[in-house]
């Protein structure tokens, strides 16, 4: 199935030392918490500009929480997108470089603090993070996918920042928020022209068995398997009563690690741009319901939309006191 690890493949090595890693919490809805302004078609990008130092905290708190591994402020970030905001193609390369900087930045002032990386455990790491298609539109496309893009014209948009993004200093890269296989399908070929760069490719879905756009997810995995630069391969920004679900059936299709990062099981306004309650949603404590993604085989667990560095401590803390089980 799974082939060669290539010798860039830093998740290969972290997870040789110790099983699993907690990746960070939610960054966008984090920020907004602490009191900045996202109404923007840049979302959190927005805060590149206006903020830095506040993305640098986040990330700072994430670590001090626990967190393995950040994914940078680059969801959002697109020459496209900078561009409609009048920063010409230097300013928006600057500006994605930026972001990779001051999550390095954050995990440099952790280490110092804390006196290095705690026993068995290795300098957590920093993930570019790599936004779909949808995200430039700004219109909650990621989604649902339906771009009426084929590969090659998902390629060619997602080409020039990929390169930017793989040369800025991250340990490696986060293709986020997938909603379709097209789109996954084209950041593995891309990733084919960055010797050296892993990623790893997380979808967005809508139920247990298939992806936003509504495809078969154990497709999904079964045709990014053979890519050797795809580094792991899951979910973010979906329901978390969805999670064990995909977690076993992708389990079944690779032996990739699994990755994901559900948010709090809201569901997106992309008009009204806002997260609304759904009725039904589990209520039980984030950490206590991760331990049925680890019991399903989940080896990388963070938070997406709405989680905190409050959710991850806890979720640290319950991984690190007791074996994976299901919760009550």
């Amino acid at each position: 199935m799974t082939g060669p690890v290539p010798a860039g493949n830093v998740l290969a090595r972290w997870l040789a030392v110790q099983p699993h890693l907690v990746v960070d919490g939610a960054l966008a809805t984090e920020l907004e918490r602490r009191g900045a302004d996202l109404r923007d078609p840049l979302w959190s990008a927005r805060v590149l500009v206006e903020q830095p130092e506040l993305i640098r905290q986040v990330h700072l708190d994430y670590f001090r929480a626990g967190a393995d591994l950040a994914t940078t402020a680059s969801y959002q970030a697109s020459f496209e997108g900078f561009a409609g905001r009048g920063l010409g193609r230097a300013e928006a390369e600057r500006l994605m470089r930026l972001a990779v900087s001051l999550a390095i930045d954050a995990r440099e002032q952790f280490l110092r603090e804390t006196g290095g990386p705690a026993p068995g455990r290795l300098p957590p790491l920093v993930a570019a993070s790599v936004g779909p298609y949808g995200a430039m539109r700004a219109d909650g496309s990621e989604y649902r996918g339906d771009y009426g893009l084929d590969e090659a014209a998902l390629m060619d948009f997602h080409r020039p920042r990929l390169r930017v993004l793989a040369d800025a200093g991250a340990d490696l890269l986060a293709c986020e928020t997938i909603p379709c296989l097209a789109e996954a399908r084209a950041l593995a070929r891309l990733l084919q022209e960055l010797p050296g760069v892993c990623a790893w490719i997380s979808f967005s879905c809508r139920d247990g068995a298939h992806n936003s756009q509504g495809e078969p997810w154990a497709e999904c995995v079964q045709a990014l398997d053979g890519f050797a630069e795809v580094a792991a391969i899951g979910v973010n920004c979906t329901a978390p009563q969805h999670i064990a679900e995909l977690v076993a059936t992708a389990r079944v299709h690779t032996s990739k690690p699994v990755i994901v990062y559900p948010n709090r099981g809201e569901q997106y306004d992309a008009v009204a741009k806002q997260w609304l309650h759904v009725p039904g949603s589990d209520p039980s404590p984030f950490a206590q319901q991760a331990m049925a993604w680890a019991h399903a085989g989940a080896r990388l667990i963070g938070g997406c939309c709405r989680t905190t560095p409050e959710d991850i401590r806890a979720l640290r803390e319950r991984w690190a006191s007791q074996a994976p089980v299901e919760p009550a």
